[in-house]
């Protein structure tokens, strides 16, 4: 699965549990780590978890090993890392101070 694949997988699969305001950024030439990132909102802690999860499992049922997941005890922002695709999974409050799409744009 290359790049863009991905994270169509990525936005997919955070949609199915009804991610908010899910955004796409193209950060090839801008990271060196990665080439997309995924940004998106959970209404709750229990939603922000729920929503990482399913990507992580849906992932791994492609065959696909996530390099790392980070947030999950605290739940207010999961950041799940699949290489090519990093996906950060926030609460509302969460995702306003930190501003990501404006830091990435």
């Amino acid at each position: 699965m290359n790049g863009e694949q991905l994270k169509d997988f990525v936005v997919d699969k955070a949609d199915d549990l009804k991610a908010v305001d899910i955004k796409a950024l193209d950060v090839r030439g801008k990271s060196s780590v990665t080439e997309f990132l995924v940004v998106c909102s959970g209404t709750s802690r229990t939603h922000v978890n729920a929503i990482a999860e399913n990507v992580v499992t849906e992932a791994k049922h492609a065959g696909l090993q996530p390099l790392g997941i980070e947030g999950k005890a605290g739940g207010e922002w999961v950041l799940v890392d699949l290489g090519d695709v990093v996906l950060h999974v926030m609460q509302e409050q969460t995702r306003d101070f930190y501003q990501l799409e404006k830091l990435w744009s």
